[in-house]
Order: C-alpha cells, then structure tokens, then sequence
C-alpha cells in the first residue's frame, strides 16, 4: 500500500479538528466481518482511528504499508502488461494490479479569495487543522456550513470571544441519535450476534431512505422535511436567523447534516451568520471584507470549504492502452463500470470511483461491495492462465447510460440544488442511484461476458 501521507489510515487519522465524528451509526460504519466494542452509536475521531490501528494490527497490515509514498503517474506497458508507478517524481514501482484508494474527499480545497495570502492571522483547512493555534479570546471565522464546520463550530463557540460563520448556502439539519452505550449493552454487544443484529437492524433503518431519495416526494418530507423544519423552529427563536438558515432547495439534494448542537450554537450571542448576501469580497491582513463592505476584523481563519470531490477523482494522471489518459476519458464527466473500471485501462480498479457514493446509509458497505468485485477480476486472470482484465466497452457506456436514467428521478438530480455531488457537466456523478443492496448484487454477479481477459 502506497500512502502519500507520513500516517496511514485516511480520514479518521487525517481529519483531528474539534468536534470531529462519523455521521453514520458506528455499528454499519465499520468492517462487516469485524465488528468493534464502541463506546457510543456515532463513534469520535479517536475512537474511529483507534477502530483503523486496530484493523492494522490485527491482520498485520503495518508491513505491508510504505509512507511517504505519493504516486505521480501510472502508466500501462504493454509489452511486460504491468502498471509503472511514478512515486515522489522520481521513483519507479510496478504492478500486476492497480487498486487506486485515495479517496474522494481526500483533496482538501481552498478557495482563491483576493487577498488570501496577505492575513496576518492564522489561517488553515480543517483537514489540516492547526492544534498549536490557542483559539481562546480569539476573533475567528469559519468559512463553508458543510459537515465539517457542522462539527467545529459547537466545538469551538465557547473558546472564542467571536465566532464570524459564513455560510455560501444553507443545510438541512436533522437531529443525531446519539448516545453512549451502557455498560450492559456493550457486553451484550461484545458477542457476534448480538453485533450483527444491531447492524442489521440499523442497515434497513437506514435501506428505507433511498424511497424518500429516489421514489417518493412525501416519504422524503415525512421522513425528512417536516422534522428538519422542527428543528430549526424548536432550536432557533430568531426569525431573522432562522430565515438565514432555511434552505430553498429539497432535503437530501446536498449533504444532510445530523448534528443536535450546530443551530443552538449559530444563534450563540458571540456569533455572527453570514450569508451570501454578506460573504466574502476579499480578504486582507487584518480579516476579511465583505461583499456589503464591512470589514470584519478576525485573528484566525478556518476554511471549512471541502474538497475536490467532483472531476478530480484521481489526482495523478493514469496513461492506459494506446496512451490512453483517464483524465482525458473523464473529460466531459467521471464514469466507470461498476464505479470501478474503465475500457482501456486493464488491472486498474478505482475504489469510491464514480457514481459509488451514498447518501443514506454507510460508505463501507460500498467499498466492501467494490472489493468482492475487484477480487473476482483478478481471481478470474489467476484462474485462465492470462495477464489482464479489462471491461469492454460495451458493457461499461450500457451501465452508466442505465445510471445517468435512474438518477433523473433522484432528488440530487431535481433537488433544486448545485452540489459537489455533481459533475461541471451537470450531470450527478458521486452517487449511487438505488439500493445499496442492488450494488452489492450487481457486483457480487460478475459476469466474464462484460471483460476482456488475455
């Protein structure tokens, strides 16, 4: 494994900011065969690094990662049929198979605001969250509304002396069901039934929603709509903020927040809201001016602004056969078979690739999904004799075409809403148009007529 990082583990070791936290009940957002003894329903960043090290150490993964590693290009040779890996620019690394696994949201983004770079202040990403910069008493903002500054802002209201939040577009935010499991319940936990029936359980809880999502307007409104609406009623008494925070788009188009402490904390008396009709003109050395002209003074800037998340899935480029290149392929929009293979690339297979994301249950279902297809894939080269498989060409234009149809009657698609979820194309390229039960069938079903193995 080939990580760019000093750290394996992704995002539970990467992302340490305040408040940091799975949005999906930690029973499902774990490994089907290797459930864990967590202490709560929506597990901390601590204990979900703690959940990887343990992962790592028990199946002794530690020796078979190489840090610091961060791939540049990948280019097939025809003659040896192997992948060559440039690593740090310079280093050479072949491979039988490729399996590419840095993740979507793994770019952290910033945007190029006039005047960015003349703050004095500290400034920073969340994914690179400063821990040396002393937060109490302090001016600070926090730029973007999304997941991660859902999570910060509680987190860090009560250190600051004022906390400027500038929201580009409004959330829907539905309560957490959050809570610490008892004594009794983690014993009874610690058995394997008793484990696999929680997350059974929590699996079709969560199944359900994709009827709200996808097939119907009025489970999606009793489901989502109407307790969001309450929330923000119940948890906010200032008309004016509230009218702030009401999105005019449906629920589910962008990423829903769960979070039961962001909207008390917005209507704090030591924060501001800014929305778009005030945001960010540019910035300067001693904060940022806004679009209305006033000047907000501040000591420290927190960009919670996502990631590249959309066309830029793989962030080296990939050269296949007939110096084929991936980025090039994906130029009008990011699309594979399976969200896992493209023509002309042969043992290559993109892990969270196109249209693989989730909206309503958890993201390791699908990988888990991805990895039982990418094992047959190379079980069948090992079993014929031969050196590659690719998809056929055929079958990868008649699975997105199948896709690109299904998602037209999803509310990311007619939700009212731009989202990261979509490619500069328009059309929705992150997510899963069904049941992730029907990804799991599909990729359990290989089916040899739809590759190419010689």
């Amino acid at each position: 494994m080939l990580e760019r990082r000093d750290n394996a583990g992704g995002t539970w070791v990467q992302n340490r900011y305040p408040g940091a936290a799975v949005d999906v009940q930690s029973p499902l957002y774990s490994l089907s065969f290797e459930p864990y003894d967590w202490s709560r329903m929506f597990a901390e960043q601590s204990e979900l690094e703690s959940y990887t090290r343990h992962i790592f150490d028990k199946y002794q993964l530690n020796e078979k990662i190489l840090t610091g590693k961060t791939v540049t290009e990948a280019n097939w040779d025809a003659s040896s049929k192997r992948w060559r890996l440039q690593i740090n620019g310079t280093e050479n690394f072949t491979a039988h198979f490729v399996i590419n696994a840095s993740g979507p949201l793994s770019m952290p983004v910033i945007p190029e605001f006039l005047g960015k770079n003349e703050f004095k202040g500290a400034a920073f990403h969340t994914n690179l969250w400063r821990h040396d910069v002393n937060l109490e008493g302090k001016k600070v903002a926090v730029v973007g509304s999304g997941a991660s500054a859902a999570q910060v802002i509680p987190a860090i209201v009560d250190r600051t002396q004022h906390l400027h939040v500038f929201q580009r577009t409004p959330h829907w935010v539905l309560s957490r069901p959050d809570k610490p499991f008892t004594a009794w319940q983690r014993k009874i936990l610690r058995h394997k039934w008793a484990a696999k029936l929680l997350r059974t359980i929590i699996y079709w809880v969560l199944e359900f929603r994709i009827l709200g999502f996808k097939y119907s307007s009025n489970i999606l409104d009793f489901l989502g709509t109407r307790p969001a609406l309450k929330l923000l009623k119940k948890q906010v008494a200032d008309p004016a903020l509230r009218a702030k925070l009401t999105p005019d788009y449906n629920i589910g188009c962008k990423r829903i927040l769960v979070s039961n402490t962001l909207l008390p904390a917005l209507g704090r008396d030591n924060v501001s809201l800014h929305d778009e009709s005030e945001g960010i003109k540019s910035i300067n050395a001693h904060g940022v001016e806004t679009i209305k002209g006033q000047q907000v003074d501040l000591d420290v800037i927190v960009y919670a602004t996502g990631f590249d998340a959309t066309d830029g899935l793989i962030s080296y480029p990939v050269v296949g056969k007939n110096n084929k290149n991936l980025q090039q392929v994906w130029h009008d929009y990011p699309r594979a078979y399976l969200g896992t293979c493209v023509p002309g690339f042969p043992n290559f297979f993109i892990v969270t690739g196109p249209n693989t994301g989730i909206g309503h249950t958890s993201a390791i279902f699908m990988i888990e999904s991805q990895m039982i297809y990418i094992m047959q894939c190379i079980d069948a080269v090992r079993k014929s004799g031969r050196s590659q498989i690719e998809v056929t060409a055929k079958a990868e234009q008649t699975y997105t075409d199948k896709i690109h149809r299904s998602m037209q009657k999803t509310v990311w698609h007619k939700g009212g809403c731009d989202s990261w979820y979509k490619s500069r194309s328009g059309k929705v390229i992150a997510m899963f148009p069904g049941f992730s039960f029907t990804f799991r069938r599909l990729c359990k079903l290989f089916k040899p007529s739809h590759h190419e193995i010689n």
